[in-house]
């Protein structure tokens, strides 16, 4: 199922999602702070506090991010390493691949 986590029920919430993988996604989405604040509707500072670690947002804010990122297929991993890659069926971007990263892509 596009976007749902690895081994879990579907409508299920998984386990939070760290800050690197809501970097670790956009990422694999070619999307920037602006991008995922706009799609949930909150001001890119949130998004840009959240992925740095700065304060204690609630959780309902990081499940409606994880929310959009799995809808576009992003799946998030928590075996012995979270982690976060793209649903081969979600038949979306396949993000910047790494050879095309630069500091201009986080913007």
């Amino acid at each position: 199922m596009a976007g749902s986590d690895e081994g879990g029920q579907s409508g299920a919430v998984g386990a939070p999602m760290s800050p690197a993988q809501s970097r670790g996604a956009r990422g694999l989405l070619g999307w920037s702070e602006a991008d995922l604040a706009a799609k949930v509707g909150f001001g890119e500072d949130f998004v840009r506090a959240f992925e740095a670690g700065h304060g204690d947002p609630p959780p309902g804010q990081i499940d409606a991010l994880r929310s959009v990122l799995m809808a576009v297929g992003a799946v998030f991993t928590g075996s012995e390493a979270n982690g976060v890659r793209l649903d081969s069926q979600a038949g979306g971007s396949e993000g910047t691949r790494l050879d095309g990263l630069t500091t201009e892509n986080d913007r």
